[in-house]
């Protein structure tokens, strides 16, 4: 932890430290992002100027973002984050406000700037172009953007700090400590590791300066007065005992305002002085609003609802920015939460520590929705979670291609065979005790217990949970039976249309969190997006789903991820924790170890797989793929690519006019950008690989059984 240290001369009180203040700062590494919700109607439009709107209000904040560096998949899980639970509130039927922006004042910023021969004003103009435009290519619905340069946010800071002042909780004293300025951080000697910042591992200054001090004591025991009387005010529950027993331990004065550099907002009675970090950045959540303006957005929106940001910053969010409030007279927010980390290698992902991962390669990779999912659904949100590009594929593959995706396929396929591809009408009676009614019912309350109280990630859970009732629901039902026996059409329609009707209410949850497949999948069903109403509770209400509709089967909306052919882990930089590479030992003389069986499965479960005998029309190599062959086959009438691993068995030239045996039914999958619907078969040891053929010539279709 850093501290500051600060000569304070003040003859009425005695010398005081601004212990604990300065670790880090507020919303200052991109990864630090403070969020709020917007004003918009359930489908995102404002409500027309001059009419009443009697909506309740919802006001989300992420940090506003430091302009020093490109933003990494941290500042994206943040905001992602912050983008669901607005896109829910607005759905839910609240005049929604969100907001994030750059916090671009500061040492940092003109230092960085000189380095590239720019002002710091162009500096941060490019930066803010590059983070708008990351959070265009996520899709965040954020109804406004505060920067700390504009004119309205330094107006505020200027009149709060002339208050602070005047009556007395602002001083004039003399900082004197050690300094690091690419953290930001005041930093005790002791802290020092052999003279660098224990951080970033840099070097750092030994500054003294003339400064204004926030007293924060006076406000030390209203403060904890407050929070005992307020317990969901700081969350999760472990934060708020954390920062009780900070405060108990005695509030120390705060640095304000700087002297030794002038990239900041001046202070109107002092101009030598600029103001600090945290009555600048910290005030961002109210200039945005328009504080102290007539008619202004702060009226309807304040206090916010949730300041979302990650963990290493609620300390200034919880305690530096209540205490400006109650010093102000301004209330309060209502809530502030601070997520865990993104985990990489058992480090923190950070601009500091190196080890960052661009969202953008990921999004171009694996699509937008696949990594927005990953976000909301691998971290438990308030708690740490592990990044791994493994986990990222085990999500898309397993829950939304295997999960959803099987489910939406299976579905239209039926839908198409045994209904003629309409939405069939439903038994009349008894939906209250079907099973998937039934299940629907309990997602949705469920789902909307989670996002009241911001668990993400069990949210979705509640959704993937009716999914995987559904799938069990068919292989309970077995619609293909039903369709074979007299007297079951009603049954059958009915099953059919229940299954068709989950995934419309599972779209239906699914809408604040991903962006393509929704949308998608209710296409599929038959239904047109842009004539919904997606209000809740009532789009999640069963019965949503007209009869008499026709479906259109679809390419997969989520394809299938091959790991074995995936392109190389997408690089990271050098971590400043190195690992010793394993000293080599000689191989061990044994055999061989037979592979190993696999656990028995139900003849029900193989006869999911639809095996045919294809026939190899065209075939090539893969570009810049060693191991790949494109192979064109016919299976019966229908004609269709496959990429397979290969290439290193046969050539190209020798598989045209052969007759193989592929899955014909396995999801398609983007391998190296090529599409792949199907794979065939084919047997290996470590040496030799050989395709699975028929002994003796037979039709291109043929069932292998």
């Amino acid at each position: 932890m850093a501290w500051q240290t600060g000569v304070v001369p003040r003859p009425t009180r005695p010398r005081r430290l601004c212990r604990g203040f300065f670790i880090g700062r507020v919303g200052r590494s991109i990864d630090k992002a403070v969020l709020f919700l917007m004003d918009k109607d359930s489908t995102g439009g404002h409500v027309p100027a001059g009419k009443q709107d009697d909506r309740p209000t919802y006001y989300i904040t992420t940090p506003i973002y430091y302009p020093s560096g490109k933003l990494h998949i941290g500042h994206a899980y943040t905001t992602v984050a912050a983008d669901f639970v607005a896109r829910y509130r607005r759905q839910s039927g609240y005049d929604t406000w969100f907001l994030t922006g750059t916090d671009e004042h500061g040492l940092k910023i003109a230092r960085a700037a000189a380095k590239e021969g720019l002002t710091p004003q162009a500096f941060v103009d490019r930066a803010y172009a590059d983070i708008s435009a990351l959070w265009r290519l996520l899709e965040i619905s954020n109804d406004d953007f505060i920067r700390t340069t504009e004119p309205r946010h330094k107006r505020v800071v200027q009149r709060l700090f002339e208050q602070l002042h005047r009556q007395g909780d602002i001083y004039k004293g003399v900082y004197e400590g050690w300094y690091c300025a690419p953290c930001e951080t005041f930093l005790l000697e002791r802290q020092l590791v052999e003279g660098n910042c224990p951080d970033c591992g840099r070097a750092c200054e030994l500054v003294r300066e003339e400064a204004y001090f926030f007293n924060m004591a006076r406000y030390q025991e209203r403060w904890l007065t407050y929070v005992e009387e307020h317990p969901d005010f700081i969350q999760p529950a472990a934060r708020r005992n954390e920062m009780i027993n900070f405060v108990k331990q005695g509030l120390d004065d705060l640095c304000v305002s700087r002297t030794s550099f002038t990239w900041g907002i001046p202070v109107t009675f002092d101009p030598q002085h600029v103001v600090y970090v945290w009555l600048d950045a910290l005030t961002n959540y109210i200039s945005a609003l328009g504080y102290g303006e007539p008619d202004s957005k702060y009226d309807r929106y304040w206090p916010a609802d949730v300041h979302l940001m990650a963990k290493e910053i609620v300390r200034f969010h919880t305690i530096i920015w209540p205490i400006i409030l109650m010093a102000a007279g301004i209330p309060l927010p209502k809530q502030i939460f601070g997520h865990g980390w993104l985990v990489l290698e058992g480090e923190k992902i950070s601009k500091s520590r190196g080890n960052v991962i661009d969202p953008v390669v990921l999004v171009e990779r694996y699509g937008l929705d696949a990594v927005r999912y990953f976000l909301l659904r691998e971290l438990p949100f308030g708690a740490d979670g592990n990044y791994s590009e493994d986990a990222l594929i085990r999500r898309t593959n397993v829950e939304l291609a295997n999960d959803l995706g099987n489910l939406l396929q299976r579905t239209l396929a039926m839908v198409e065979r045994f209904a003629g591809g309409r939405v069939p009408t439903p038994a009349q009676e008894g939906a209250a005790q079907r099973p998937l009614p039934v299940a629907a019912a309990r997602a949705w309350a469920a789902y909307a217990e989670h996002m009241d109280r911001l668990e993400l990630s069990n949210a979705l859970g509640a959704v993937l949970e009716l999914v995987g009732r559904a799938n069990k629901y068919i292989e309970e039902q077995l619609p293909w039976d039903l369709a074979k026996q007299e007297g079951k059409q009603q049954q059958l329609a009915t099953v059919l249309y229940d299954l068709l009707e989950t995934l419309r209410v599972a779209a239906v949850l699914l809408y604040p969190a991903l962006r393509r497949a929704p949308e998608g999948i209710l296409r599929q069903i038959g239904l047109d997006p842009a004539a919904l109403d997606f209000s809740l509770p009532a789009a999640a209400a069963w019965g949503g789903l007209p009869a008499g509709g026709l479906v259109h089967r679809a390419e997969s909306l989520f394809p299938r991820i091959e790991t074995e052919e995936a392109v190389p882990p997408i690089a990271v930089t050098q971590l400043t924790m190195s690992v010793p590479a394993p000293v080599p030992q000689p191989a061990a003389q044994v055999a061989p170890a037979p592979p190993p069986e696999k656990e028995l499965i139900s003849y029900d479960d193989f006869a999911k797989l639809d095996l045919r005998v294809a026939e190899v029309l065209a075939a090539e190599p893969v570009k810049k793929a060693d191991r790949l062959l494109k192979l064109q086959v016919r299976i019966g009438d229908q004609e269709r690519q496959i990429v397979a691993g290969i290439a290193q068995h046969y050539r190209a030239a020798d598989l045209v006019g052969k007759h193989i045996v592929v899955v014909a039914n396995l999801a398609p999958a983007k391998i190296r950008g090529e599409e792949s619907r199907g794979m065939l078969l084919a047997a290996s040891t470590d040496e030799v690989l050989c395709l699975v053929v028929p002994e003796q010539p037979i039709a291109s279709g043929a069932r292998v059984k």
